[in-house]
């Protein structure tokens, strides 16, 4: 027994393909990966590090088959896990398949009311889409309907950006505030006045939230609870509207409309760098593990290395601005002002090696106006856009249907799909016995990124889209924004550095 135990535990050690050959080696090893359950333990840490493997976990309904004890193992039980897995695999291949190939089902909602003209920005869950709309309100949709459930009024602007947690969603708009919501009965609980312009994009995590504005200004905010946040630190140096910020323990990140990215320490709000590059305003951003993934009216995406302020990659194929930017390990995707959503091979992105031409997988057509928010993870992107609409393009689930619509106003619902020849499906069946869909697992992220560029304070400020990721939320009072090129009493960190960026005429994006 004791030699069996040490056999195991080294052969758990091994991926698919080598256990698969171990098997063969001999019967008293196909004993011991039989009798151990090395199949089922595979497959188990496969989902404990790889987020793609527990989002199907969930999705196709076996996680409930794993880390629970299975005292008195059979031969069957062993057989079920051992042709479980090429069967994942399977399912794996297809997802990224349909990913390369642009295969997929499409859902749609209409948002159009009596006096929208714009879905601004977006955050995701399983159950549920929080939108803000440009005619100041921030509609919850069902997920399984695809109805309006909830609709938040009290801003008296366009909602640009927002981001909730399990407690509160947090939104801003053009009307200057930061409005605090209970995201549960959609009470409105507390309102921030700070800026003095257009609040464009915000983020929260961790007791802290980040907002920026037109005015120019980055504002720090302490959050201890839904009715009591204090303003930390004002951040100033940019020279126009800060479009989008990002943010960890480490860095806060803005970008702006006058060309540039700026670094500050998220501790004490110093700042530390800034990152030159664009040759026109910067509309979006993303940052997480040292790599910042940037988009701009210039039509280009670049690709950042925060500690050192080096550009990595230029993306280039985009014809219009691009609006709307987000990455996970494996790709980017990012949305522009022609209503094109574009899907990029990030790994190859980083290799130097890597010809250009390779590096944009798809391009999927399907809005038809402006793409001002997306958000996506291993199975679907959902993107919102001028044009009245959210779509929720699913890789996935891509039997053969017509397209699912939903109007905001309640209606039928009828079943649909995109997809080329060459793409594959998922399928929808059982595995070995597993219902072929269990709970779905849906990443949230949040927000959007609403555009300004040019003179920074003054002009349009009713257009835009923005907000954050997960993270904890609250609420508290505000003050009101001083002389942007003076230290005020609330601590303003201020930048004013030159750069050559700064000498050219800015353009105005606002919509």
């Amino acid at each position: 027994k004791g030699l069996d135990h040490v056999a195991e535990n080294i052969l758990s050690y091994l991926d698919a393909k080598s256990l698969c050959r171990a098997e063969r080696v001999c019967k008293e090893w196909s004993r011991v990966i039989s009798e151990g359950m090395l199949w089922k333990k595979l497959i188990e840490r496969n989902v404990r590090t790889d987020s793609l493997w527990r989002g199907l976990a969930e999705r196709k309904g076996w996680i409930k088959y794993l880390f629970i004890p299975r005292p008195g193992v059979t031969l069957r039980q062993h057989k079920f896990y051992r042709e479980l897995f090429p069967k994942i695999m399977k399912d794996i291949e297809a997802i990224e398949n349909n990913w390369r190939t642009g295969n997929h089902n499409l859902q749609r909602i209409n948002c159009r009311s009596e006096n929208s003209k714009g879905v601004y920005c977006l955050q995701y869950d399983d159950d549920k889409i929080v939108s803000g709309l440009r005619d100041n309100t921030i509609k919850i949709w069902s997920r399984s309907t695809l109805q309006c459930c909830m609709i938040l009024t009290g801003h008296t602007g366009s909602v640009l950006c927002l981001q909730y947690d399990d407690k509160v969603i947090i939104s801003g708009s053009s009307d200057s505030t930061v409005r605090v919501w209970d995201v549960v009965t959609g009470e409105m609980v507390n309102t921030l006045i700070h800026h003095c312009e257009a609040v464009l994009h915000l983020r929260f995590n961790n007791g802290m939230m980040v907002t920026c504005s037109k005015d120019r200004s980055i504002a720090v905010w302490d959050m201890v609870s839904p009715t009591e946040i204090g303003l930390r630190r004002v951040l100033v140096g940019h020279r126009a509207a800060v479009n989008v910020v990002d943010f960890d323990e480490k860095y806060i990140v803005s970008a702006s409309g006058d060309r540039t990215i700026k670094v500050w320490n998220s501790t004490n709000c110093e700042f530390l760098r800034t990152l030159n590059g664009h040759k026109r305003g910067i509309a979006c951003l993303q940052y997480r593990d040292r790599l910042v993934v940037s988009g701009s009216s210039d039509n280009s995406i670049r690709l950042w290395d925060i500690e050192c302020g080096t550009c990595l990659r230029i993306l280039e194929g985009h014809e219009e601005l691009v609006r709307c930017i987000r990455f996970d390990s494996k790709r980017i995707v990012s949305g522009e002002y022609d209503g094109k959503i574009k899907v990029w091979d990030l790994q190859a992105a980083l290799d130097i090696r890597a010809q250009t031409n390779t590096l944009c997988l798809k391009t999927l057509v399907e809005h038809t106006g402006r793409v001002f928010r997306l958000q996506f993870d291993e199975f679907q992107i959902v993107s919102s856009s001028h044009d009245d609409t959210i779509l929720i393009w699913d890789f996935l689930n891509c039997s053969p249907q017509e397209e699912t619509t939903a109007p905001s106003s309640g209606g039928s619902i009828g079943p649909s799909n995109h997809h080329n020849n060459s793409g594959s499906s998922s399928g929808s069946g059982s595995i070995g016995g597993i219902p072929g869909y269990g709970g779905v697992m849906g990443l949230a992220a949040a927000g959007g990124a609403a555009i300004a560029e040019g003179g920074g304070a003054g002009g349009s400020s009713s257009s835009g889209g923005g907000g954050g990721g997960g993270g904890s939320g609250g609420g508290g009072g505000g003050v009101g924004v001083g002389n942007l090129n003076k230290t005020n009493n609330n601590g303003a960190a201020n930048n004013s550095s030159n750069n050559n960026n700064n000498n050219h005429q800015s353009d105005d994006l606002s919509d």
